[in-house]
């Protein structure tokens, strides 16, 4: 057994602390008790449950916010206007997408949706699942008239076309290290005739939220932090691949030479949050899964075991738990090695990429425990203060570990 695998037993099933297995391998800082002057400490308590429902409550006014569409652009522009206002300066990425022909649909119209599983590791049955047998199958609803709700029928109407896209992205800016960089992303896109709150208002909300808090006046940086709003996720994570086209050549570069301004410094790390809010547990005998928060319910964090960069991704999604155990308010973090088909992917064998969500992508969300994903049902009012709270703590566990990384302090 090689040492990689050595720590991810130890750190997956014995559950040492995130950040001891961090140092164990390296590079990382600590993650301990947060002694009581900890500027850290005092950011994450600067994010609020009623602001990050405010947040994902404006997103859902655009509806599902499926790209090549008018209200997928009235979204963007909100976005940064919302980041603008918090004193971050605003960027856009321009890239063409032209889809293939599908090779097949995902639904049919006037019916229910066909049952797609998602793609990624689905383990069924019997032989270390969790699942036991138990799945239910998922898909994408093309169905208009499976929403109910007319006047959000009629807001969602209008079909994607091919052409051109944009999506908005802000830095807050190092004051001694701008020549490095960690990449903090979410999909404002959705898809399946609802509001796209959970997939992805949450992840999006959670990003402008760590925006919010990162680009107050009095917060500095030693490193800097990039926000990335991606558009095109459900298409095959298509805004995040064109920003890596484009983008990872120009990493490092001064310019204009001698000016200490870098357009995209060096990548140290890429964390991607996607789906934050529902995790109710298995799909029960019947398919239907239950309309509470299951008691196990923790934020999911998640790096790819199969990645050129697979350990130090490793490495950051253990610091990561770590800052969760030290500064989220009231639910745990668990690591997982299967990051699966989020718009870290297009990074991951670039830099170490990371996941944060609300459930294991390829074995939870492909055996069918969110019954919202992609669905009509995904709708702010179909989540509780419990879910919204799940959110938030994903939110503290990420500005608890980049504010460590980045090296944030509060000037008085």
């Amino acid at each position: 057994m090689q040492t990689r695998d050595i720590i991810v037993s130890i750190g997956i099933l014995i559950g040492v602390a995130g950040a001891a297995v961090a140092q164990q391998v390296g590079v990382l800082p600590s993650s301990q008790t947060a002694p009581a002057d900890d500027p850290v400490k005092t950011l994450v308590a600067r994010l609020e449950l009623g602001r990050y429902k405010a947040t994902i409550k404006g997103l859902t006014q655009f509806g599902d916010r499926r790209q090549g569409t008018d209200r997928n652009l009235a979204a963007v522009n909100w976005i940064e206007a919302q980041l603008q206002s918090y004193g971050c300066v605003t960027e856009r990425l321009r890239y063409m997408y032209q889809p293939p022909p599908p090779a097949q649909p995902q639904g049919r119209a006037g019916g229910p949706p066909s049952p797609v599983i998602a793609s990624g590791e689905v383990r069924s049955g019997q032989g270390g699942s969790r699942l036991r047998g138990i799945t239910r199958a998922t898909g994408v609803n093309n169905n208009p008239e499976a929403q109910s709700d007319i006047a959000l029928r009629t807001l969602n109407t209008q079909p994607s076309t091919p052409g051109p896209r944009e999506q908005v992205y802000c830095t807050k800016v190092g004051t001694t290290r701008p020549d490095e960089m960690y990449i903090v992303g979410a999909h404002m896109d959705g898809i399946g005739w609802g509001e796209a709150a959970n997939d992805n208002g949450s992840g999006t909300a959670l990003v402008m939220e760590l925006t919010r808090v990162l680009s107050a006046p009095d917060v500095r940086t030693e490193r800097s932090i990039r926000f990335v709003l991606w558009n095109n996720e459900e298409t095959g994570l298509n805004g995040a691949r064109a920003y890596v086209e484009q983008r990872a050549g120009l990493q490092g570069r001064e310019d204009p030479a001698g000016s200490k301004r870098y357009p995209e410094p060096w990548w140290l790390g890429m964390i991607q949050h996607d789906m934050m809010l529902f995790d109710h547990g298995m799909p029960r005998a019947d398919g239907t899964v239950s309309p509470e928060q299951r008691p196990e319910a923790d934020v999911n964090i998640e790096f790819q075991s199969n990645a050129k960069r697979a350990d130090e991704a490793m490495k950051l999604a253990f610091f990561f738990r770590g800052a969760n155990e030290k500064y989220a308010t009231d639910y745990p973090a668990a690591v997982g090695s299967h990051m699966t088909n989020t718009d870290s992917t297009p990074f991951m064998d670039l830099v170490p990429a990371i996941s944060l969500r609300e459930n294991e992508r390829g074995m939870h969300t492909g055996g069918g425990w969110n019954p919202h994903w992609h669905q009509p049902t995904d709708v702010f009012t179909t989540f509780s203060d419990k879910d919204f709270l799940l959110g938030l703590n994903a939110a503290q566990t990420t500005l608890g570990a980049v504010a460590q990384l980045a090296g944030a302090t509060i000037v008085k």
